[in-house]
């Protein structure tokens, strides 16, 4: 490995190489007529015949040289003049004052951000591994022990540098000896199947490596992003114990929330209100979505949330929206438990989420009995699949049946600007509006369906561009019209066995809502602030609702540090309850 090599200590420093004096005798100057003989005279000496391509390319050089010196002789008078001007003029404007002495080995001529010394350091050491591992079993003490003392001290200088600039003083030095023991190593044990041997098994070893350390990486995100923070905890008690208690301040609450829940009634059948629907388990989440639509609206009198919660968080989402209510802006918080027509006989979906099966693949995914052996992609073992709230979805209608339109949102959105327009906008007969997340190849059919199964292949386009849930209006007459969640009872039901896709509610809605979904502008919802670090921050701010899909969820420490500003702006610092709970975070 030639990169390694500093200098060869086994070649006599008197000596020359051969190379070395053909070049030397290459360089010599050459008569008009003789450049052959005095080339061949030199090569003779060093008893090699000389390079014919480069005895003609010499012979090229002197007599261009030769036609340039007889076309200045020839130059006119007039040309001579205007060369000789342009010379005069030249050293006239020519600034000869000594600025600084250029050097390359000062220290302000260095480039700091190079890291080739780095990785030829890094190069060495693997290099030295292989020879060190070839030099124990030919039981060459000597050079073994030699070969490790140089990896250590090479480490040792490199240290946790990534740049050349953060090497330490002694890294040059450093490399330099381990350049003089790697050329004896090669003279001594180099045998390049042995060597390609080696780098096989290191390299696999490295792959492995790397293999278990981001199976770690992913488990630990996943667990990270699923736990529930401890302030946020803290907010969910606080609130549900001022539910129960109901004394003081808070029973006012309740009288003012009792009135005015009589007041709205008919507001949450008006059709020519604007309409949203929330499900979520997240109180804090909830607030930030509600709080920043009422704020950007235009008339946030005219505007309805619908808000679906589980039995556990009932109490809190319902003491948080009583106490913080988002006047004029009207709030409506349910309990999923009192719709009486989702059970597992008209619900496909909640009979298999309550099958044994299923809660096999969840709670026993090391198990060897377990269904995918834990072989299956870590993201699709997240228990909120197991929540009847992420499926609500498809059961518009039978949550909303005297509206029109309504406007779905995802908790892990803020909303920038007001949506009015969408409701608006002609989704041309179509179900579903939505942006789509298509590009070139990516986030197409083929990412979220099996189409080597045949009911998928034989109904749907593997190239047919997805779409996004997170802000969809559905157009509730056209899905009664087109029996919208019977087609998905029909899929889901297919799916039992998760043959025709994972788990979530993407796959199942890309193909419910196939051929019926109308694509809206792009700046209507921008996503990947849960999970892509490098989406355009003007993308962002000119979008009317921003999307924290993924893992790094903006009330998490994974949050990515420079979006949460567009969340926190709407979390309501003043009440007592996140201060009290947010206290130990300052």
């Amino acid at each position: 490995m030639s990169s390694s090599i500093w200098e060869n200590p086994l070649l006599p420093r008197d000596s020359q190489p051969l190379a070395e004096i053909k070049e030397t005798a290459e360089e010599q100057p050459l008569d008009t007529g003789s450049e052959a003989n005095n080339l061949s005279s030199a090569a003779v000496s060093a008893t090699q015949r000389p390079d014919p391509i480069k005895l003609k390319r010499e012979v090229f050089r002197r007599r261009r040289k030769q036609q340039r010196i007889q076309e200045l002789l020839q130059m006119d008078k007039e040309a001579e003049l205007q060369l000789r001007n342009a010379a005069t003029n030249s050293s006239r404007n020519f600034d000869n004052k000594v600025k600084v002495s250029y050097n390359i080995w000062r220290q302000e001529f260095h480039h700091t951000n190079t890291d080739s010394t780095v990785k030829l350091m890094i190069d060495q050491i693997i290099m030295a591994k292989v020879y060190a591992t070839i030099a124990r079993s030919q039981n060459e003490t000597d050079l073994f022990a030699s070969l490790m003392k140089c990896i250590k001290e090479s480490k040792a200088a490199i240290g946790d540098a990534h740049m050349d600039s953060e090497l330490d003083s002694s890294a040059l030095e450093r490399a330099k000896a381990m350049g003089h023991v790697l050329s004896s190593a090669r003279d001594v044990l180099y045998n390049s199947d042995e060597v390609s041997r080696r780098l096989r098994v290191m390299l696999q070893s490295a792959e492995l490596n790397i293999d278990t350390a981001k199976k770690q990486n992913t488990f630990l995100v996943q667990h990270a992003a699923k736990t529930v923070p401890m302030p946020l905890h803290c907010l969910h008690m606080q609130l549900i114990t001022d539910y129960h208690l109901r004394d003081g301040v808070i029973k006012e609450y309740f009288q003012a929330a009792a009135l005015k829940d009589e007041e709205d009634k008919a507001k949450l059948e008006d059709r020519s209100l604007y309409h949203y629907a929330i499900f979520s388990d997240n109180v804090l989440a909830a607030s930030v979505v509600v709080r920043s639509t009422v704020t950007n609206a235009k008339e946030p009198n005219k505007h309805v949330f619908h808000i679906v919660t589980d039995k556990l968080n009932f109490a809190a989402m319902k003491m948080w929206f009583i106490s913080h209510s988002p006047r004029p802006a009207t709030v409506h918080v349910e309990n999923i438990d009192n719709f009486k027509w989702l059970n597992s006989s008209y619900c496909l979906v909640m009979r298999q989420l309550e099958s044994a099966r299923l809660k096999e693949f969840y709670f026993k995914a090391h198990d060897p009995s377990s269904l995918s052996d834990g072989t299956e992609n870590l993201k699709y073992r997240n228990p909120k699949y197991l929540s009847m709230l992420n499926h609500l979805r498809f059961y518009m209608p039978e949550i909303h049946p005297k509206l029109d339109k309504i406007l779905f949102l995802d908790d892990d959105v803020v909303v920038q600007k007001d949506l009015t327009p969408l409701w608006d906008v002609d989704l041309k007969g179509m179900v579903n509006g939505a942006v789509e997340t298509c590009k070139e190849s990516f986030h197409r059919f083929d990412t979220y369906l099996n189409f080597s199964h045949p009911k998928i292949s034989e109904n749907f386009d593997p190239r047919a561009c997805g779409w996004a849930f997170g802000m969809n209006m559905f157009d509730l007459k056209e899905w009664k019209k087109r029996n919208i969640t019977g087609i998905y009872h029909y899929w889901q039901n297919l799916n039992e066995d998760r043959k025709l896709w994972k788990l979530g509610t993407l796959p199942p809605g890309l193909i419910t809502f196939y051929n019926l979904t109308h694509p809206l502008d792009h700046t209507w919802h921008v996503l990947g602030l849960g999970y892509d670090p490098a989406v355009d921050i003007t993308e962002i701010e000119n979008a009317a609702v921003v999307h924290y899909n993924g893992n790094y969820k903006p009330w998490l420490d994974l949050a990515v540090s420079k979006y949460k500003a567009y969340w926190s702006k709407y979390v309501d610092v003043d009440s007592s309850h996140i201060r009290h709970c947010y206290a130990s975070k300052q």
